[in-house]
């Protein structure tokens, strides 16, 4: 594997949820230089005002993570109790997914402030009205889908070769008209 130029990575990853839940996770990633095309994206998206709100990923109030990462939902979130999955289970799951990802050293510790993160997260609507929701498997489904989405964009994964080579065995997961 060569090492990443930290121009422009984008990786995603999908986690299935445990059975008799809808916390699946599939996160798509951007991670790249603030300098690049990454951190313009990121900038703009701080100026977002309509359609899929933007906040950052914090360990907590007052610990934004580094690299600074901003998460977007892929669906509009119309009720508080989506937008409480969002900003409470989801962002620590991404947000703890960053800092172990720089602390296993996969995100390099001295570039932390030259990097930033964009992550596309996917809420199943159906959470927030599931009463046996199990927060502990969207934390682990979205924490780990989070670490494998930046782990294969930083690797350049897949491969060109692999998606030629499986290009007529592997099948779409939804609705594959290959």
């Amino acid at each position: 594997m060569t090492q990443p130029d930290y121009l422009f990575h984008a990786g995603e990853a999908t986690v299935f949820a445990a059975e008799g839940q809808f916390t699946d996770a599939m996160p798509e990633v951007l991670i790249g230089r603030t300098s690049g095309p990454v951190g313009q994206a990121f900038a703009n998206m701080m100026a977002q005002t309509k359609g899929h709100t933007a906040m950052f990923a914090i360990r907590a109030c007052n610990q934004l993570v580094r690299p600074a990462t901003i998460m977007v939902p892929k669906v509009t979130l119309k009720d508080s109790a989506n937008i409480e999955l969002f900003g409470g289970v989801v962002q620590s799951a991404t947000a703890d997914a960053v800092v172990d990802l720089v602390s296993e050293g996969v995100i390099p510790r001295d570039l932390v402030n030259e990097l930033c993160i964009i992550s596309l997260v996917w809420i199943d609507p159906r959470c927030a009205q599931d009463p046996q929701l199990s927060k502990r498997d969207m934390y682990r489904t979205n924490y780990e889908a989070t670490k494998l989405a930046i782990r294969r964009a930083l690797a350049n994964e897949p491969s060109v070769d692999e998606l030629i080579a499986k290009r007529h065995t592997v099948r779409h997961d939804m609705d594959d008209w290959s």
